[in-house]
């Protein structure tokens, strides 16, 4: 017997291995142009040698030993809202190779100006779901709006709040009421109607030459926010498609430094589960709009802002694998795309104005929406081994 087990037991004790006291992240940018604030995931696997359970227990240093914020992220929602991945975000130049050290120790304590982002549903603005980062804010719709007596409004369009300062200040402005944000302040405020389009990046399905959306959204879920990355969830209720019922899950995520959203919904067909769906991801139509952009995918929109307020930039990704066609309405220009066997697509959407003086041409514009597709199509790679 002791032939036999020894072998056997032989055999298990490489899966007994002690934890590792550091890893190693090798990240690489694969592109010759420069990328700020790319943002590095590590998922529990990835990190399981530390012997961590406790993904906010996570620490990261760059390669000069300076310790880099990072956040624990639950990306599904799970019954105990655990952390699946960690993130933190680095510079890269074109073409560079940057490298992190990993290490397991006390729990994250984040302070207040650690925040580059933040969001919450916004109960007394009448189910409003707001987020924002250090230079763009937006806003959703949620059902409460349908009914409200003052100016009801059934859209499940993605509105624009322009910001002028780097500051996390959507609670201030709803703590002081749309009389405030309403009027331009040295902060910025709400310059933008999206009323019934699409907006900024808001979705639809496309049938019979026609688009369909659904109402304002029924039900909100916040998996994270911040300091890095807010990440949430929006269900709409079913809506008609050409005699067909289509429910929705837009899951929506921004990142600290990013000009653009990231968009990952699902349709939910009631009946019909098969059917295929063609997706249409919008833009709101403006008078002396200038198209700067539009292939592959990509389309990238310079617009005079309301009121003579500057210039804005506007701008929807997908990934021109599932790329249809571009398209428009009267209210929208607009991207197709084929949602696939599993009914979802994925795409990135956002916005600059001219006024916060980061981006403020449209060829500024077109070269930062450019950049990014690039990027998309080329994220950061990334690979993790046992520390020296």
């Amino acid at each position: 017997m002791k032939k036999i087990l020894i072998p056997a037991l032989l055999a298990v004790l490489p899966m007994l291995s002690p934890a590792v006291g550091s890893l190693t992240v090798t990240a690489v940018n694969r592109l010759p142009v420069a990328r700020a604030s790319q943002t590095i995931e590590l998922t529990a696997t990835q990190l399981a040698p530390l012997g961590e359970t406790n993904l906010n227990k996570i620490h990261v240093a760059d390669a000069t030993g300076r310790e880099l914020i990072c956040q624990a992220v639950d990306v599904d929602f799970d019954e105990y809202h655990t952390p699946d991945i960690v993130i933190f975000q680095s510079d890269f130049a074109p073409g560079a190779t940057n490298t992190f050290t990993v290490t397991a120790g006390k729990k994250q304590q984040f302070k207040p100006e650690d925040y580059k982002v933040y969001g919450r549903f916004v109960r007394e603005r009448f189910d409003d779901y707001a987020w924002e980062n250090d230079l763009i804010a937006h806003r959703a719709f949620g059902k409460g709006l349908e009914t409200w007596k003052g100016e009801p409004l059934t859209s499940s369009g993605i509105d624009i709040w322009s910001k002028l300062t780097p500051r996390l200040i959507v609670n201030e402005w709803y703590m002081m009421g749309d009389t405030f944000y309403h009027t331009m302040t040295d902060n910025g405020g709400d310059d933008y109607s999206s009323g019934i389009t699409r907006g900024d990046g808001g979705n639809g399905l496309w049938a019979d030459d026609k688009l369909w959306v659904s109402k304002n959204f029924v039900m909100s879920r916040t998996l994270a926010s911040g300091p890095i990355r807010v990440l949430f969830e929006l269900d709409y209720d079913a809506f008609d498609v050409n005699g067909l019922q289509v429910a929705e899950t837009m899951s929506i995520s921004l990142d600290a430094g990013s000009q653009m959203d990231h968009y990952q919904v699902t349709f939910k067909p009631v009946e019909n589960k098969n059917a295929p769906l063609t997706a249409a991801v919008g833009l709101k139509k403006v008078k002396g709009e200038q198209i700067v952009e539009a292939a592959n995918g990509t389309l990238a929109i310079w617009e005079p802002m309301e009121k003579n307020r500057g210039m804005q930039g506007v701008a929807a990704i997908v990934d021109p694998k599932s790329f249809v066609k571009q398209a428009e309405d009267k209210l929208n220009d607009l991207l197709l795309v084929n949602a696939g066997p599993d009914n979802s697509i994925n795409y990135w959407a956002g916005n600059a104005w001219d006024k916060a003086g980061k981006i403020t041409t449209a060829d500024a514009w077109k070269k930062y929406v450019d950049e990014f597709a690039q990027g998309v199509q080329s994220p950061i790679e990334v690979s993790v081994s046992a520390g020296q």
